[in-house]
């Protein structure tokens, strides 16, 4: 997986070795603010992402600056680690300091209403990136992926195994969501149930916990050992004498959590398989549990083109000019519907993997065996 570019700071005299000191939360790929490089040709973009805890996250802000960078702009990059005050702070500092636009996944999307007025005031385009930001007018795009099509990927998928519309059941099936303060959350849960609603009523998928409400299977910060815990509880409270078929699973370090209870209990081993597991974002520890027969499908995202995606809209943001999009319906934030453009996701398991990931370049075979 691609690691965070670090600025150095090389110090040293003859006969005296070189200091390498490393910043810890932000990259820049150029001129540092100290006056000793090249002034920036077009200024500096502001990227603010939400943690670096998931590689997806580092692998978005290494493609962001890469882009970026390609187009003749500095950038600011920042880590929050999933703290609210302090990716606020970042965006504030952003503003002050003058960058030319802002890109924003946030840790929570209702948290930016009097900062993004702060950039508002000094004209600075606003996209959120991947995770909408609500509750503020002030918000020129949003680049992200189909959301609700990932939850129906995943429950598709279910419904596929299963062999739910041949009719085959039943089965029983336990639900996970994401993080209760981001928004893609909400289309990912509703999305899988679109597909899953009509065999839950039919009782061909029966969920023993009875936790079938969003508000009941969300995961705060899409933490896996949250979700390592509750599927814990969940199997010792309800699957004693019985074993769960399915877990539908919004994230691959989600999945990660839910295999490790699953397997601490005996699942995959004997003849107690392993249920049917989702996940989303192909990072690459859960390609290579697909690839064991542990997980069982992903949703790859090919942040590589949300990037480009997301770049091009904040130059044309940049230039006063208007940003291709290709839904304006969707992702009403609460105070706007915010112009969009959403790529398509591709659901991913042991059969398709190579076609997908490999043959795309996102992964090398290497690094999916080693």
């Amino acid at each position: 997986m691609t690691t965070i570019n670090r600025r150095g700071l090389l110090a040293g005299v003859a006969g005296l070795g070189a200091l390498l000191a490393t910043s810890a939360c932000s990259v820049e790929s150029a001129d540092d603010g100290d006056g000793a490089g090249e002034a920036p040709k077009k200024g500096t973009i502001g990227i603010a992402m939400p943690t670096k805890s998931s590689e997806r996250w580092v692998y978005d802000g290494d493609n962001l600056v890469k882009e970026f960078t390609a187009l003749g702009y500095t950038t600011d990059l920042q880590f929050a680690e999933d703290v609210i005050e302090t990716q606020v702070s970042q965006v504030e500092n952003m503003i002050t300091k003058g960058v030319q636009a802002l890109l924003i996944a946030a840790v929570d999307n209702k948290s930016f209403t009097a900062v993004l007025q702060q950039a508002k005031d000094a004209k600075i385009p606003v996209i959120a990136y991947d995770r909408l930001i609500r509750e503020t007018e002030n918000v020129d795009y949003y680049a992200t992926f189909d959301n609700l099509k990932v939850g129906v990927l995943q429950a598709s998928y279910i419904e596929e195994k299963l062999k739910l519309a041949d009719g085959e059941g039943p089965f029983n099936i336990e639900l996970f969501a994401g993080s209760a303060d981001d928004n893609n959350t909400s289309f990912f849960f509703n999305g899988a149930m679109q597909v899953l609603q009509p065999y839950l009523d039919s009782k061909k998928l029966v969920v023993r916990s009875g936790q079938t409400a969003m508000d009941q299977v969300t995961t705060l910060r899409w933490d896996g050992a949250t979700a390592q815990s509750r599927m814990e509880t969940l199997l010792s409270a309800n699957y004693s004498s019985e074993n769960v078929d399915a877990v539908l699973s919004p994230y691959d370090g989600i999945s990660i959590g839910i295999i490790s209870a699953l397997k601490s209990v005996g699942y995959g081993s004997g003849s107690k398989k392993l249920p049917i597991v989702t996940g989303q974002d192909a990072e690459l520890a859960s390609v290579k549990s697909i690839i064991a027969g542990e997980q069982t499908q992903t949703v790859f995202k090919d942040l590589r083109e949300l990037a480009k995606l997301a770049v091009t809209m904040t130059d044309a943001a940049i230039n006063g000019k208007p940003a291709t999009v290709n839904d304006t319906t969707s992702y009403d934030n609460g105070k706007k519907v915010v112009p969009t453009n959403q790529l398509d996701p591709v659901s991913v398991d042991k059969d398709n993997y190579k076609q997908a990931l490999v043959d795309t370049g996102f992964y090398t075979e290497a690094q999916l065996t080693g």
